[in-house]
Parts: C-alpha cells; structure tokens; sequence
C-alpha cells in the first residue's frame, strides 16, 4: 500500500522568513528515513500506513509546538492499495510520455 503524503507545515508567529522552523521538520523526516522530496511550497513524503503518515505529521508538529504558538497546516493524501515507489514513480511516468529529462 502506498500513501503519498504532500505536507505544509509552517509558524504563522515568527515573522516573514520560517525556514529554520522548517528545516527542523524536514531534518526529522530526513532523520526517520522515509523517502521524502523537499519543494518550495511544501514536502512529499510515501509510507505504507496510515499511522505511519499521522505519526510523521504529529512529529513534524512536535518539532514546533515548544516555540511557535500559532502553527499552519496543509494536508494532502493519494492513498493506493498495491503499489509502492509511486514517490518516484509518478515523477518517471510524466517523464517518459515526455521524451525527455524535465527540471533536474
């Protein structure tokens, strides 16, 4: 099973640049070993469960709740039985009905 998770999660309270707020959440996936992919408007991360996608979520979470008193969320879910790898898959599917190498 394959749940692609597409996350933004950010401080509303610490002004305009949050990207050491940010880094520590992506430190803490980047940490636990789940294939993830870093974007300028959010992450993509794949686990197998459910829980798996809840607990990096809750995680992530936990990462700026002892500094930030007001905390944004953007979730997103592709959940599907019976693949995995989609996280780069998907990306390799465009590609090919392409012909050519896009934006790397």
């Amino acid at each position: 099973m394959s749940f692609l998770v597409e996350f933004s999660m950010f401080p509303t309270d610490k002004g305009e640049s949050v990207s050491p707020y940010v880094s520590r959440i992506i430190d803490m996936i980047d940490r636990s070993g789940v294939p993830y992919r870093l974007t300028p408007m959010g992450t993509v991360f794949e686990v197998e469960s459910m829980e798996e996608a809840l607990d990096i979520i809750n995680r992530a979470y936990n990462q700026l709740e002892p500094d930030c008193s007001r905390v944004y969320t953007t979730i997103k879910m592709d959940i599907r039985k019976g693949k995995s790898g989609r996280i780069e898959s998907k990306i390799k599917s465009v590609k090919e009905k392409l012909g050519r190498k896009v934006n790397e």
